[in-house]
């Protein structure tokens, strides 16, 4: 079994603020321990439900954020950016399954340090006209490569986003908002044990329904996990809150803009969170502004 590890920064363990999570921020340093800590508890969870090999991808901010020297060593960690898929650099249909670690809720939502890819810069996001963030973009990508998300970790608003999108994802709220910039946590020890015990679980639970598929008779097998009733041919919506970034992106082909500060494209859906990536490095050539202002 090969398990990929998405790992954002919001929704680790004991982080609430732009401080914790952004550098140079007072309590960056520290944020990246717990971040990396997170992860390894993932990690131990993946090999003890019997992965073969486990990928992870630094998928906050800069990008740089997970310590390697105490990152679990049985991991393979991809570091820095750019990078073309972003979010989900590596994954690829040969893995079993996909992992979201610290990852937050959508724009708009009150939930802890809650954004979609570029703080205030991004006002919306709707995919087939249903409003979205990282959540629902990573997991409609990893469908359309028919990798199953087997578990997410983060606040209680992102674990109750991703069962949104799909009831059968295992979620680890590590603490609850009070407000943007505030939550209840979940004491630390007590966090990675769910995160560790949630993630062993889900990846057993997944691979038992994999083999049972895989012993049923061809004409009841179903169509693999996250591929079934997925259309060939998704739309993207983006609003931005600069008019200028949608004037920019209507000279990439197939973007059209319906109005100042929208622009929509459809494709398939990796093909689409490709150009999502490339969309974010020109909005950020346009504009200039912090996040979580």
């Amino acid at each position: 079994m090969k398990v990929y590890i998405s790992a954002d920064m919001e929704g680790v363990t004991g982080l609430v603020d732009a401080e914790d999570v952004q550098p140079p921020g007072r309590d960056y340093e520290r944020g990246r321990v717990m971040m990396t800590e997170d992860v390894n508890a993932a990690v131990r969870g993946a090999y003890a439900a019997g992965a073969a090999a486990v990928l992870v991808n630094d998928a906050h901010g800069p990008m740089r954020n997970l310590l390697p020297d105490l990152l679990d060593p049985r991991a393979v960690l991809i570091k820095g950016r750019p990078k073309p898929l972003g979010m989900i650099e590596g994954l690829t249909s040969e893995y079993d399954a996909a992992l979201c670690v610290g990852f937050h809720s959508r724009a708009g939502v009150l939930g802890v340090l809650s954004h979609s890819f570029m703080g205030h810069e991004i006002e919306d996001i709707w995919l087939d006209d249903r409003v979205t963030g990282e959540i629902g973009m990573l997991h409609a990508a990893a469908g359309a490569l028919g990798v199953p998300v087997a578990a997410l970790t983060g606040d209680d608003a992102a674990c109750a986003e991703m069962t949104g999108w799909d009831p059968a994802v295992a979620t680890v709220p590590v603490k609850y908002a009070k407000d943007r910039f505030a939550a209840q946590l979940v004491p630390v020890a007590e966090a990675r044990a769910a995160i560790e015990q949630t993630v062993r679980s889900s990846l057993r639970s997944l691979r038992a329904a994999g083999s049972e598929r895989e012993s049923a008779p061809a004409a009841d097998q179903e169509v693999g996990p996250g591929a079934a009733g997925l259309p060939a041919t998704r739309r993207l919506t983006v609003r931005w809150q600069s008019a200028s970034v949608a004037s920019h992106l209507i000279a990439v082909p197939g973007v059209e803009r319906t109005d100042d500060r929208t622009v929509t494209v459809s494709g398939d859906m990796v093909t689409l969170y490709r150009l999502f990536n490339l969309f974010l490095r020109v909005a950020t050539a346009v504009t200039s502004n912090p996040p979580y202002c």
